[in-house]
């Protein structure tokens, strides 16, 4: 960076940030959050139509993230298409057309049908990727991580759909629900349209495929795409997951299990404000680390499964049983939706910091890697649970994989780079 640039970014630190700034931010968290609605959806409606379809665990995993992965995969031309076109065109055609395949769900009968149309619906997963670098356009570099943070917020959408969708469902009948939400993009594009404003960057950092492929020379991008694939990756899994393991490891009936999933969704959600202002004061390495060992000893608890124990004693046998109950598991799950929360307000942190001409770009790529995250885990939580018929294979497996990383976060920066802000 030169030294006018430099001087120039310095400057920008301590100008009052205007109104338009916070109107472009709020309108851009809203559309995000439908946008998560209407993206999780199958993790409520999946509950039911497993039932009425006949399928099972590994079916289940794959109805329910087929939307997150052209939800990924649209990122990347999403993030450049934002840097040339500008946010607030991209978002609210994103709106506007999302809502048709959203509204065709609702005649779907088969599971290949769903599958079919959840393909289209899940562009709206894509959205995070426009808001992103549009919102930071507006903001000084030592505000980013706040803005971030509130941005990302928009995620809560995954609570939002686990208190609405539950109740439409039982009122209306599932078929309602994809109708509502159609219906809600459309408003939500009005509102974004009026709210926002013409984004600053638009033209000027003409992004293409080509810069994607040049960016991907660079190490720190693949280290970015590790940490999003676990921290959004085991977010957006596990908010689609959680409600049909309360359904049936606690016989809860489907609007209670989606009560309680909220205690994973909503921190995940609205705590990515604070991870934000953390990454601000501490630098997002040092929320990073931190997060995920948290994460790896939350996961750890919530692996055991439901165990009997047989105790031979000199008056005969004793047996001892160990559960966990459903305040322990929703307070882990809790505390599991925080450090993932500040994990991805910290990545975005990177982001911001690192790359500031290719931020469209880079957001797309790591992006596309959480969202492959949130498409992969689904399944392989489905596949892991009809081979071994044990229902904490999920979180045996994310313990595994936060381990692994954990590792190569300390091999490729730890030994390189102080851990505290």
């Amino acid at each position: 960076m030169s030294t006018q640039q430099g001087n120039l970014g310095r400057a920008g630190d301590t100008q009052a940030i205007p109104l338009r700034a916070w109107s472009v931010l709020a309108a851009s968290t809203l559309a995000f959050m439908v946008c998560f609605v209407v993206w999780m959806m199958f993790g409520v409606l999946g509950v039911q139509l497993r039932t009425d379809l006949g399928l099972n665990s590994t079916q289940f995993g794959l109805l329910t993230s087929t939307p997150v992965l052209t939800g990924a995969l649209m990122r990347l031309p999403l993030g450049t298409w934002t840097d040339r076109f500008g946010g607030r065109i991209v978002m609210t055609v994103l709106l506007v057309v999302c809502a048709i395949p959203v509204y065709i769900v609702s005649y779907a009968t088969q599971l290949w049908q769903f599958l079919f149309i959840g393909l289209f619906l899940g562009c709206v997963g894509a959205s995070f990727a426009v808001g992103t670098p549009y919102v930071a356009r507006f903001f000084p570099p030592k505000r980013r991580g706040l803005a971030m943070g509130v941005f990302g917020a928009g995620t809560c959408g995954a609570a939002v759909n686990l208190f609405v969708t539950p109740l439409l469902l039982s009122a209306y009948g599932w078929r309602f629900v994809p109708r509502v939400y159609a219906i809600a993009l459309l408003v939500t594009a009005v509102i974004f349209w009026f709210a926002s404003a013409p984004d600053p960057g638009a033209g000027k950092r003409g992004g293409s495929m080509l810069d994607a492929f040049k960016v991907l020379r660079d190490p720190r991008v693949w280290r970015l795409c590790q940490y999003y694939s676990i921290t959004f990756g085991g977010f957006t899994a596990l908010s689609l997951w959680i409600p049909q393991y309360l359904k049936s490891e606690y016989g809860m009936s489907l609007v209670m299990a989606s009560a309680f999933a909220a205690g994973f969704s909503l921190p995940g959600s609205v705590l990515r404000a604070l991870g934000g202002a953390l990454s601000d004061r501490f630098g997002a390495h040092a929320v990073t680390w931190w997060g995920l060992w948290v994460a790896w000893i939350a996961l750890f608890l919530l692996s055991y499964p439901a165990t009997d124990f047989v105790i031979h004693t000199i008056d005969g046998t004793a047996s001892l049983n160990l559960a966990m109950p459903v305040a322990g598991f929703v307070a882990l799950t809790f505390v599991l939706g925080a450090v993932f929360a500040f994990g991805m307000a910290s990545t975005f942190k990177y982001v911001a910091d690192d790359f500031p001409d290719n931020m469209g770009v880079v957001t797309g790529i790591v992006g596309l890697a959480g969202g492959l995250g949130g498409f992969l885990l689904p399944i392989l939580f489905g596949v892991l649970l009809d081979l071994l018929r044990v229902r904490t294979t999920c979180f045996m497996f994310l313990y595994g994989v936060v381990w692994v990383s954990l590792i190569l976060i300390y091999l490729s920066e730890v030994r390189r780079t102080p851990v505290v802000g």
